[in-house]
C-alpha cells in the first residue's frame, strides 16, 4: 500500500499547473484493466471511462517526445483516434462495446503513463 509521501512524490506539476498523479493514474488504469466484463455494470463502466479519458488528455498535453520518437507519435495518433467522439460508444451501444472502449482507453493511458514516467524520472508506472 502506498504511503501519502510516496503518492506526493509521484505527483508532478506540469507547465500549465495541472498535477499528474502517477499513482492515481496507475490505480485507476489497474482497476479498469482488471475489471471483468461479466461482473461490470454499464453504470460502473460509464463512471470509470470519463476519469480515464481525463488522465489520457492530461498525458497527451505533456512533452513526451512525439516529435522525435515515431513510437510515441503512434501512441498519440491512437489516442486522438480513440478520443474522437465518433469512435466513442453511445448510450445505446451494448455494454460490451463500452467495456472494450474503457479498456482501450485504460491501456493507452497506461502506455503513455509509462513513457511519461521514463522521460520525467518519476519512477516506474
Amino acid at each position: 500500500m502506498k504511503t501519502e509521501t510516496s503518492r506526493l512524490e509521484a505527483t508532478r506539476a506540469t507547465e500549465d499547473g495541472v498535477s499528474i498523479d502517477v499513482a492515481l493514474i496507475k490505480d485507476r488504469t489497474d482497476a479498469a484493466l482488471s475489471a471483468r466484463m461479466g461482473t461490470s455494470t454499464r453504470d460502473e463502466i460509464d463512471a470509470k471511462t470519463p476519469m480515464l479519458i481525463g488522465h489520457l488528455n492530461i498525458l497527451l498535453g505533456e512533452e513526451l517526445g512525439a516529435d522525435e520518437d515515431d513510437l510515441v507519435m503512434q501512441q498519440f495518433h491512437k489516442a486522438y483516434k480513440l478520443l474522437d467522439l465518433k469512435n466513442r460508444p453511445t448510450p445505446e451501444a451494448p455494454t460490451f462495446a463500452a467495456y472494450f472502449y474503457m479498456r482501450e482507453v485504460a491501456d493507452l493511458t497506461r502506455r503513455l503513463l509509462w513513457i511519461y514516467t521514463q522521460r520525467s524520472g518519476t519512477g516506474a508506472a
